[in-house]
């Protein structure tokens, strides 16, 4: 049973290795920033040489209930440092393992972007597989490790996005991550939608 205390303990892991020339995830990140009670935990910026301290990431996660990925969808998956952090981190015997249950009943989302438009990620698009089925294997990490793997919240089109567009992407992540903190998505709320998106709509926004 995969249960959230009240005012959840929210923890972004991003990751964008161009930051400076990103226009949506820099928007989204800002925004995170403004959400009370959520830690932002920028790995590009702690290990510019890769060298991730393995302590460290694992004290973070114990310290959270929510882990969320952030990160630019690269070739169907994600930068390269979250597949370097998730070889050392999650440790056989801490993680996952007949003894590693520390990350058990703990909740994992990712909240990507993607150039591609929603058309694209579709069984007759261009990349042949949902966006879903394409986010399989952390997914598949988060079962092995006993954690509960929430819908995504993504942003297709990027390249073809208006500035007000990306702004209103990026109030939309804000206020999901402010509802994950709060407690206000119960888990029949969360596995009845493809996309976190979907809950936490403002008013007017841009629909892909």
């Amino acid at each position: 049973m995969f249960y959230i205390a009240p005012m959840a303990r929210v923890l972004v892991q991003f990751a964008h290795p161009l930051l400076e020339k990103s226009r949506v995830q820099k928007q989204m990140i800002k925004q995170a920033q403004l959400v009370k009670g959520v830690t932002i935990n920028d790995l590009y910026e702690r290990y510019p040489e890769f060298d991730i301290d393995v302590k460290r990431e694992q004290r973070l996660l114990l310290a959270h209930d929510i882990i969320i990925f952030q990160h630019p969808f690269y070739w169907y998956s994600t930068p390269a440092i979250i597949k370097q952090w998730l070889d050392l981190v999650l440790e056989h015997g801490w993680a996952y393992g007949a003894k590693g249950d520390n990350l058990k009943g703990k909740l994992l989302m990712q909240a990507i972007s993607c150039g591609g438009s929603e058309l694209a990620y579709q069984p007759e698009g261009r990349n042949r597989f949902n966006i879903r089925q394409m986010l399989a294997p952390m997914d598949q990490t988060a079962n092995l490790c006993q954690l509960e793997y929430l819908p995504p919240f993504v942003v297709f089109g990027t390249h073809k996005l208006l500035d007000a567009d990306i702004e209103q992407y990026a109030l939309e992540y804000g206020q999901v991550l402010s509802a994950l903190n709060a407690d206000r998505i119960q888990p029949e709320e969360w596995k009845s939608v493809q996309l976190m998106n979907e809950l936490c709509p403002i008013p007017g926004s841009f629909q892909s």
